[in-house]
This record gives structure tokens, sequence and C-alpha cells, in this order.
């Protein structure tokens, strides 16, 4: 009996109790059950959303979401699979470690008031992502072209603005995407084509333009497009969407012509015959008599020699006519000083290789259609009329107007100067305040000269919060002036190194806050603008300074109008600009998108340290910022002395050694090592929103500011 229990005890109890302890294991509430990088990210969200006492259970530290069910959290064993929190009435921003939940799957934080941007890097997992009706500014992050698995994107009802981003390309599992009640502008992008199970798209009520063009093709049933200021014809196959909706645009009446006979086909095809061809054998004419073939024959061959001729006249008509188009655009297409197109007029190859795996699109830079283009002419310095080739969307002044707000251009309103020329302060009749620079006649080449209107039409459709706004030209009687948004606190420059209270308002948090805003600036120019924007001329004298100290960054695009090198330039400007180029540009005179990641590292350094690029007035070892610096930035210790005096040590150390981390890769003396601006950005982000956490920590548990090291425990890693 003993044996036969013995046999029987494995072949059954013994699963019994694996299976009995596998299920204990799963479902026994041991303490820890949720991944850990989980939890940090969702005590990270809970604090940026300024630890809101209506989510159960959710705490800023320690704590189980999975084990102890947090309000609107869904986990999948130790992973967190979705977060639904709609409806809260939730404040606060998003945080800055989203993309930790590598198992997120769905994020729902509709209707609620949060603000500020939308995050550059989001959970790479979502097939589910709403955002809708909140206070989000700013553009779609470029991380979405990273998230494949994407089914239902909703960021309607924000204030999101710029262009939608050529963002769409890996996105073929895409179903519903609502982008409705923003601030959108621009075109389409080309990458909705390839939206191929896109179901339902809403994009109605923004600014958005041009064609519907690109929207033809997709599977859609719900096509929502009104109040937008789209043109041309609607697609006869968007007609035929169950649910279609287009009013309150600029659309052509009717649906779209059939295009007219004889026209050319689109490449690939085969053009059509202009008469029909018949075979040799047969007679043109089935119907004809035998009587009749003699006749019919001598028209042919008249006909056959009237045809020829009049063929071959049409192709030497063509010919000539694309002969001479194909040179205009050989013309366009040279590199030129004076083009914005390319920014310096050289890019090496790997600036352009790198700008074709961008996927951002620059709609704001895009040429409306050709029957919108205004064309203006103004007088050449040989009795010719100039013609801008693009629209100027900026206000054209005369230089009367302008010699009347500057009263003659006087002494006592050049509130700056640079290689172009002096920038002056203008005062209006309407009270309306601007800055104008005056460019210099000697500073421009006769070439650059004639381009000055297609740089101005250039410049006028820069639009981002940190760029300063170009509002106006003039080019009349041979001057050529600009007219820019007066921004009233001046330029970090000044407050950096004039020695008054100005500088007292610059915190730690105002300096990161600083060169966030200037980040932001230059990742518009080269990463969102196509082409790319190569500001050339990056210094803290270019940045300026608004009553609220947000960074907004001025001569953005005024490479296209490259200095003359003939001419002479005073030793204070050359001193000001040498201490921010990069090495390549010193040996080689090679400028990229890079070469001004140096130079924002320059300014990065002279916002941690209160010293100008260049000091004489120093021991030599130290006249050169970077030379001096930039070997001591992994030295938390020799950081600690390099950090401006007038902070008074007030800034949590952690946070001055991630600024330094930023330095030490923006400075780098290889270009190719650099970071894209947009990795800047995300580091920024990460560093400002560590910093807003630890001055409300720091306020609510201590009650006064902190100073390094005795609350660098409120800093978070």
């Amino acid at each position: 009996m003993g044996k036969i229990k013995s046999r029987c005890i494995p072949a059954s109890l013994h699963w019994c109790i694996l299976v009995a302890v596998a299920v204990f294991c799963c479902f026994s509430p041991v303490n820890g059950n949720t991944d850990q990088n989980d939890l940090n990210a969702l005590q990270v969200l809970y604090s940026s959303l300024n630890n809101p006492p209506q989510l159960n259970r959710w705490k800023s530290s320690g704590g189980d979401p999975c084990g102890e069910s947090w309000q609107g959290v869904t986990c999948q064993g130790s992973a967190v699979t979705s977060i639904q929190l709609s409806g809260l009435g939730l404040n606060g921003t998003l945080g800055y470690m989203l993309n930790s939940f590598m198992s997120l799957q769905t994020l729902d934080l509709s209707s609620n008031i949060i603000h500020d941007y939308i995050p550059y890097q989001l959970p790479p997992n979502l097939t589910s992502l709403n955002l809708a009706n909140n206070n989000l500014t700013g553009s779609l992050p470029y991380s979405l072209t990273s998230m494949p698995a994407l089914n239902y994107l909703n960021v309607s009802h924000n204030s999101l603005s710029q262009g939608i981003g050529d963002i769409f390309s890996n996105h073929s599992n895409l179903a519903t995407l609502d982008l409705s009640a923003n601030n959108f502008s621009g075109d389409l992008p080309p990458s909705f084509s390839l939206l191929s199970n896109l179901s339902t798209l809403y994009l109605q009520n923004n600014q958005l333009t041009g064609s519907l063009n690109v929207l033809v093709g997709l599977p859609l049933n719900d096509l929502n497009v009104a109040n937008n200021h789209f043109t041309g014809w609607i697609p006869r196959e968007l007609l035929s969407i169950p649910n279609f909706k287009s009013d309150g645009n600029s659309f052509d009446n009717g649906p779209a012509p059939p295009p007219p006979p004889y026209t050319p086909p689109p490449p690939g095809r085969h053009p059509s015959p202009v008469a029909p061809q018949h075979p040799k054998n047969k007679p043109s004419n089935p119907d004809n008599s035998g009587n009749g073939k003699k006749g019919l024959k001598a028209g042919a061959i008249v006909g056959i020699v009237l045809g020829s001729v009049l063929v071959a006249f049409l192709v030497l008509v063509a010919l000539v006519f694309c002969l001479r188009k194909g040179k205009k655009k050989e013309i366009a297409a040279r590199p030129s000083s004076g083009s914005l197109s390319t920014g310096t007029g050289i890019v090496n190859k790997e600036m352009q290789e790198q700008r074709a795996r961008t996927t951002a699109t620059a709609v704001d830079l895009k040429t409306p259609p050709a029957e919108k283009v205004a064309v203006e002419k103004i007088p050449g310095r040989n009795g010719s009329m100039k013609r801008a080739k693009s629209p100027i969307t900026a206000t054209s002044y005369t230089v009367a107007a302008l010699q009347t707000a500057t009263n003659s251009f006087t002494q006592e309103n050049i509130i700056g100067e640079g290689s172009l020329g002096r920038v002056y302060r203008a005062e209006f009749p309407n009270g309306k305040i601007m800055a104008i620079k005056k460019i210099d006649s000697a500073a421009v080449s006769l070439q650059e000269e004639d381009n000055f209107l297609e740089a101005v039409s250039n410049m006028s459709r820069l639009r981002h919060p940190n760029v300063v706004q170009l509002a106006g030209y003039c080019a009349e009687h041979g001057q050529r002036l600009l007219v820019y948004d007066y921004i009233g606190n001046g330029s970090l420059h000044d407050m950096l190194h004039f020695a008054d209270e100005r500088s007292k308002l610059l915190t730690w948090n105002a300096r990161v806050r600083v060169a966030l805003g200037t980040a932001r600036a230059l990742e518009y120019l080269h990463e969102v603008c196509l082409p790319s924007v190569v500001h050339r001329n990056l210094k803290s004298a270019n940045i300026m300074l608004d009553d609220e100290l947000n960074a907004h960054l001025s001569d953005c695009g005024l490479a296209a109008l490259t200095p003359n090198t003939e001419r002479q330039v005073s030793a204070a400007q050359m001193v000001g600009s040498f201490g921010y180029s990069a090495p390549e540009f010193a040996l080689s005179g090679i400028y990229t998108v890079k070469s001004d990641v140096y130079s924002f590292g320059v300014v990065m350094l002279e916002l941690l340290t209160g010293r100008k690029p260049l000091d004489s007035s120093r021991v030599r070892s130290e006249q050169s910022l970077v030379r001096w610096a930039t070997p001591q930035l992994h030295d938390i210790d020799a950081l600690a002395k390099m950090v401006d005096p007038t902070l008074n040590g007030m800034y949590p150390a952690k946070s001055l050694s991630r600024f330094a981390d930023i330095i030490a890769l923006c400075v780098q003396p290889e270009p190719e090592f650099r970071p894209p601006m947009s990795e800047v950005v995300q580091a920024l982000v990460r560093l400002m929103q560590r910093a807003t956490f630890v001055t409300r920590r720091s306020s609510e548990e201590s009650g006064f500011s902190y100073k390094t090291p005795d609350h660098e425990a409120y800093d978070i890693s």
C-alpha cells in the first residue's frame, strides 16, 4: 500500500503543488510588485501634475501602483500597460519620464488642464494616445516617428502650432488621427499618403493651406477639413468618402476637372498618340472603294508632309523652352551666400545625409501656390528692376517713415552694432516700438544685394516663440533696412556682463530657461525648417530677453547676407564673434548646423560661469573660456568654483553637473560627435522640469531657497 501511495504522489500531487505555488506567486500582494522604471515614471508624472489629491492612492514617493491599484493605472504582471485619467481637472505638465513606460499601450489624459509642450520623448510602444482638450502648446514631437504601433492619436482642442511635420512615415497601423481645433499651419505632410489604414482624419479648425491631393487613395470613412485655408480643386476620390466635410475653405467650385486633351501623361505612363495610328495594310476608312485609293494616297502624302513640319516646329519650340528652363534651374541650384536655402552655401556630405534623414518638414518656408505669389519690383543700382521670387509677408516701410521713427538714425537711438550694420530703437507715431537694423551699403556685395528681397521673404516666414520676428523691411533709394519686434529687456550679453541690478534676475533656473529657449529656436531652424537654416552668428549678444526672461534668438536667416570679407570690421566685433566660432570654421571656413551647436555650448558656458568667451583682462590661461573651462567640466569640485559668483551658490549640484555635461557634448572639437539640437532640447527639458520640481519641494519642505550642498537631496535623478 505504501509503495502504491509513493508512486501516486509524483503523478498527481506534485503537479498540483507546483500549480498552487505558481498561482500564489502571481496573485499574492508582494511589496514592490511594480516595475521600478514604471514606478519612477508614475511618481514624476504625479509630481509634474502638482500632486493632485483627486488621484486616489497615488504617491510622489514609494508605493506600489500595480499592487495598490492606483487610480486609472492598469498593469499586466509588474508592467504598467494603461494610464487613463480623463476629465479629472489635472493641472501641470506631463513631466520628463514618459519614455520610461516601455510596456504602456494606452495613455489617456484628455479633458484636463495640462499645459506646456508635449514631451519630446513619449512611451515608445503606445497603441493609443489621447491628449485632447488640454492647454498644450508647441508642436508635435519628433518621437512620434519611432512609435509604429500607434493606432489612435488625438491631440485635438489644444493650442498646438507650426507645421504638422512629416513624421508619419512609419504609421501604417494608424486608424484614427485627430488634429482638429489647434493652430497648425502649412501644407499637409507628404507622409500622410503612407497612412494605409487610416479611416478617420479630423483636421478642422486649423490654419492649414495647400491642396488635399496627398489624401487621395487612403481608406477614409470620415474626413473633416472644414475651416482651414485649403485651396485648389477637391480631388474626385475624396468626394466619395461617406462622411466628408470641407466647408470654410477656399476650394475652387465643383469637382476637379478632367485633364485637358493631349496633355502630357504623368511620369511612368506611355503617351497616347496624337492621332489614331492605323496598320499599314489597312485603309483608313473601310467604306472607301478602290476608286478612291489614288486620291487618298495623294491626300495622305500632303497631310504627312504638313504634319511633319508642324510636329518638327513644336518639338523645336519645346526644346528651346526646356533648355531655357533647365538653365534657370541650374542657376538657381548653385550655392550662393545670398540664399537661405543652404544657410551658408557650403554644406558638406555629412550634413546633406543628416538632412535627408530628418523627417520634419518646414511648411513655414514653403512657397505658396504660384497664383498667390506677389512679385515685387525694386530699382537696382543700374536702373534695372529686381524681382522677389517668393512672397514677402513682412510689412514694407519707406525710408522716410523709418527716419522719422529713429529721429534720422541718431546716435542716441543706437542699441547695437553687428557686422552688417547698426541697430536702432524706433518709435512709430502709433506708439509701437521696434528695432531697426540698418545694413551698411559696404557690408554686402552687389550679388548679395540683388538677393535681399529673397532673403527677406525667407526670414519673414520664420515663426517660432523663441525667434525674434522680422516685422518689416525697406528697400528704397539704395537703402536696405530690416524691422524687428523690439525685445525690451536687452540682450543676454548685457545682462550677464554689465554689473547692475538686472544681473541678479538671472537665477539658476532663469539661466536654464534661457538655454532651453535658445535651444528650441535652434532646433526649429535646424530640424523643422527645410532646408535647414544655419544661424552662423550665435552669441549671447544675439539672444534677447523679454520682461519674463524668455529667450528670443535674433538675426535668424541673416547668413543669407554674408558680410563682405573685404570690409574693415572693428576689432571689438571680431573678438565678439571669434570666441564662439567652432574649430572647423576657424580652420577651413566650413560652417554647418554642428557649428551652431558648438556656439550654443559656448553660450551655455557663459550662463554657467558669467565669463565672456574671450577676455584679455584675465590671466593668459583663462582668457579663452572654452580652453579654460572644458577640462574642468567633469570635476565636481572644480565645477563648483567655476560657477558665476553672482549666483551666490544658489543652485542644485546635480543640476549644475548635468548642465556641464550638455556643454561638454556641444563644444567637442569634432563636429560629428556634437548632438543634434533636438537631443539638447530634450536634455534641457528634463533639467528644467527637475529644477522646477526641486524649487517646489524646497519651498514646501524648507520654506526658503536652497543652497549647494545643503539641499542637494531635493534634486531628483
